[in-house]
């Protein structure tokens, strides 16, 4: 048997009376609840060969970077009186260059150590065998030269009769010009 439905008023009523569920709580962003367990790892074991690896070459310069490489860091223990010790850096080094290397320990362990923080590491360990060649730096894009795309041939003829007044030296500098800038307008656009 089917029953009538409530009139608008008593519908109002109907749902005033019922309790809703509240709206559930957004989850809080993770990295708020990593961070103290990030912090706790870090200091338990803070950060190793592999944080020096990428930036090698900017710490101990081009010279000592083609002939070295950071194998290992080993933290320091704790002293008599609580405080922690510098630890060990060990240094994978080609054969003939571990000679300059212990010269310039000193000089290493002070870039390191403006690297890692101060006092991070307070010996040098130096193990001679291979070394695998650095990867080349980032070519710079300082002067290259980037594809220009064709313009149709309206617009071509259209820029060649705007530098048509100007003096013959910048022609071909203000022609150019014009192509890059109707070229980037066109990408713009999306053609």
């Amino acid at each position: 048997m089917a029953r009538d439905l409530p009139t608008e008023s008593e519908a109002r009523e109907i749902l005033s009376r019922r309790r809703t569920r509240p709206m559930p709580r957004p989850a809080p962003p993770a990295g708020r609840t990593l961070a103290p367990f990030i912090k706790a790892l870090d200091a338990k074991f803070g950060r190793g060969a592999g944080a020096l690896e990428p930036r090698w070459r900017e710490i101990v310069g081009d010279q000592l970077a083609r002939v070295t490489r950071p194998q290992k860091l080993t933290k320091g223990r704790a002293g008599a009186n609580g405080e922690r010790m510098g630890g060990t850096l060990e240094l994978r080094v080609a054969g003939p260059a571990a000679l300059l290397v212990q010269h310039q320990s000193a000089d290493i362990l002070k870039r390191v150590n403006l690297f890692l923080g101060e006092g991070a590491v307070a010996t040098l360990r130096i193990a001679q065998g291979p070394v695998k060649p650095l990867p080349a730096p980032a070519a710079s894009t300082k002067g290259a030269r980037r594809r220009i795309e064709p313009l149709d041939a309206a617009v071509e003829a259209e820029l060649k009769q705007s530098v048509e007044g100007a003096p013959d030296a910048l022609k071909a500098a203000l022609a150019n010009l014009g192509r890059a800038v109707l070229s980037d307008q066109a990408k713009g656009r999306g053609r």
